[in-house]
């Protein structure tokens, strides 16, 4: 998809969610809907697949694959440390063909999430994006992002949300630039905000982010 920004045209190479379809739970309807939307990449989340379950990899893969929809990431994944149950994360996307993986870590079991995750990303040649979760979150802001970036490898990146960063009160252009290095994976979303800074889903670039400028500083 080649879009028209200001100093020229860029090329994007664009894929959904699945959590956007998180009322369609038919992962058929799903893959007919992403080439609706003239989109062939999808980043899997878990309403559309128990990434514990194995016995059902295989079929779901298939489904999407014969839809001609390629599996590019999955996500977002919680790490806890637990190799029995991660490990799981990384044998579906080897089976797919996926290189991403959206994360999560849980702040009670560091440092032992950041080695294990490390050390899985090594082996399965996979790059992880920390999902930014907004301003509740503790890896919602510089400070917590820049601190799982300095005790990881570079395996290790920055999955941006632009909306979540914005109920941050963050500048997702400015991110683009202090974390261009761990950018890994980019969620393009918006929010517009009530009087008690309460976040709503709105379509891109109609709520608070500056879509031109993100793209502009992307480019």
């Amino acid at each position: 998809m080649k879009i028209t920004i200001k100093g020229g045209t860029m090329k994007l190479n664009l894929g959904v969610q699945s959590y956007c379809f998180r009322n369609f739970k038919d992962n058929k309807k799903v893959a007919e809907m992403v080439k609706e939307l003239c989109l062939d990449k999808i980043e899997l989340c878990g309403v559309h697949c128990d990434f514990t379950d194995t016995s059902k990899f295989n079929e779901i893969i298939s489904i999407y694959r014969d839809n001609g929809v390629e599996i590019v990431s999955i996500g977002v994944q919680g790490f806890k440390n637990d190799e029995a149950t991660e490990r799981k994360y990384f044998e579906f996307l080897k089976m797919c063909g996926g290189k991403y993986m959206s994360v999560d870590f849980d702040i009670n079991t560091i440092p032992g999430c950041f080695k294990l995750a490390d050390k899985l990303a090594e082996e399965y040649d996979v790059k992880l994006g920390i999902h930014n979760h907004g301003v509740s979150h503790w890896l919602g802001n510089v400070q917590g992002l820049s601190y799982v970036f300095n005790n990881t490898s570079e395996r290790i990146g920055l999955c941006l949300d632009t909306a979540w960063a914005l109920d941050s009160k963050a500048n997702p252009i400015e991110w683009v630039d202090k974390f261009k290095e761990r950018l890994y994976i980019l969620h393009l979303k918006d929010f517009k905000f009530d009087s008690l800074c309460k976040p709503e889903d709105i379509v891109l670039g109609e709520g608070t982010l500056n879509l031109e400028k993100i793209l502009e500083k992307l480019k």
